[in-house]
């Protein structure tokens, strides 16, 4: 008996000490299994899912290595454990004529980091997978105005909902309905509401947020996580005109529900988005309490902040690499990267730190390099 009672009176503060535990997750985007890079490690035309095989060792090895001294959270300090993985979609690539179909890239992500990675969280649990889908898993699914092979395959992006929406009945590639089945969802992770949308926050996906965001108080931080940047593409958008169609003259991909509204084609330098950027520039004015932006689309390592079209907000925006089509690291293999991310649950404060993971190409066991930091606060 004094046994059981002592420990119920260590249990809160056993609790409380999880609870204050920094919570650590990987940030990052574009796998493009389907495509090859034209060098890696020595070789030439490497499949997709061989330089994610070799990034996912790499990420394996994270609890073990001591963080830098470099201002940021737990600075000097051994890593310990990953508490998420988060990936911004494009896990497969759009499969264009001569690349692989969106189902067997499906099946490669899942060999290559669902059973390939070996990480856990504080608790000694695996580490969680949150992922949201990106224009090339979206196209497989719609169609495209380039010939594919097969002409729509959703898998991938089926797969995503599947793992992230849990649904009574998973869908399959021939079930799956992009019109309603939409890879919306939130998480409350230490005391900060982590918000994972479709492609990018368009009117469409505002409706989904605004109702998402009634159940969290305005003292919340809110963190999005998304596929496209803050400005987004035009060519993302649907086509304005009648019949609404994907075609190769106008070039609207009809990824976002939203109508184009400054021209009739996504081509050209006038294929800007400054006006849907409105949109969503009031809607952050709305909510203030929406403090950083994860994405990935346009791929290279950048801690920067979005000011909007007309320089009325301050977004603290997150931009992960892809190893497959980086801007920079896909004709230098030393700049591959992706994140690591803390959050200090009682200060709210984030740090991301650059994990340079190939920084010797020629040595597969060199340890990984950290970069460029960036804290901010989440308050």
């Amino acid at each position: 008996m004094r046994l059981q009672i002592t420990f119920l009176l260590l249990l809160p503060a056993i609790v409380l000490s999880a609870q204050k535990r920094p919570i650590q997750f990987i940030f990052s985007s574009d796998a493009h299994f389907g495509i090859t890079r034209s060098a890696f490690r020595g070789e030439a035309e490497v499949t997709g899912d061989k330089v994610n095989t070799a990034m996912v060792a790499q990420m394996n090895t994270l609890p073990s290595l001591m963080l830098p001294k470099d201002g940021g959270l737990k600075q000097g300090e051994k890593i310990g454990y990953i508490d998420y993985l988060v990936e911004t979609g494009d896990i497969a690539n759009r499969e264009e004529t001569a690349i692989q179909s969106a189902a067997v890239s499906w099946d490669q992500f899942k060999q290559v980091y669902i059973e390939g990675i070996n990480l856990n969280g504080s608790t000694g649990k695996p580490l969680d997978f949150l992922l949201v889908p990106g224009n090339h898993d979206i196209s497989n699914a719609v169609g495209f105005y380039k010939p594919m092979q097969p002409v729509k395959d959703a898998s991938s992006i089926a797969g995503i909902y599947n793992l992230m929406m849990h649904p009574k009945t998973p869908l399959t590639a021939a079930t799956y309905d992009y019109t309603k089945d939409k890879v919306n969802y939130s998480r409350e992770i230490g005391g900060v509401h982590f918000m994972f949308i479709t492609l990018w926050p368009d009117s469409a996906e505002r409706v989904w947020m605004e109702k998402d965001l009634t159940t969290v108080p305005n003292t919340t931080p809110v963190i999005i996580f998304t596929h496209d940047q803050p400005e987004s593409e035009a060519k993302h958008f649907t086509n304005p005109v009648a019949p609404f169609d994907i075609n190769a003259k106008a070039k609207f991909e009809n990824l976002a529900a939203e109508h184009y509204k400054e021209g009739i084609s996504a081509k050209g330098e006038d294929a800007t988005t400054a006006i849907e950027q409105q949109g969503w520039v009031k809607f952050l004015k709305a909510h203030p309490n929406i403090k950083a932006y994860f994405h990935g689309d346009s791929n290279w390592n950048e801690f920067y902040v979005y000011h909007g079209p007309d320089n009325a907000v301050n977004l603290n925006v997150f931009r992960a690499d892809s190893p497959m089509k980086g801007k920079y690291s896909s004709k230098d293999e030393t700049k591959l990267s992706f994140q690591l991310v803390i959050l200090d649950p009682q200060k709210k404060v984030l740090t991301a730190r650059e994990c340079l993971w190939n920084t010797q190409p020629r040595s597969k066991d060199s340890p990984i390099v950290f970069g460029e930091s960036k804290t901010v606060s989440l308050k």
